[in-house]
């Protein structure tokens, strides 16, 4: 499954319609967010993505999640998004 990293800086509609694409293509996505501010600026993607696959007939759900991550050698804890199809066989 590919990853997508989203930092607090990254803009929410470019997010979005790189998560659109890669859940069209692969039917699903992980998003990794360190930090309140990337938190929301994921969310706010999968919020608009989801406006982006409905007419697919996709029905966009994400599974959050606590994943420990190594950033110049030091551990931090990120929350990752699991986000696909929720009726997607795949």
């Amino acid at each position: 499954m590919e990853m997508l990293r989203v930092s607090s800086s990254s803009r929410p509609k470019a997010v979005a319609g790189a998560l659109s694409a890669v859940i069209r293509n692969e039917g699903g996505v992980e998003l990794q967010a360190v930090g309140a501010g990337a938190v929301n600026q994921a969310v706010k993607a999968i919020a608009i993505s989801r406006g982006y696959v409905a007419p697919n007939g996709i029905d966009l759900v994400a599974v959050p999640a606590f994943v420990e991550i190594d950033i110049d050698g030091e551990e931090r804890t990120a929350i990752k998004f699991v986000v696909g199809n929720r009726y997607s066989d795949r």
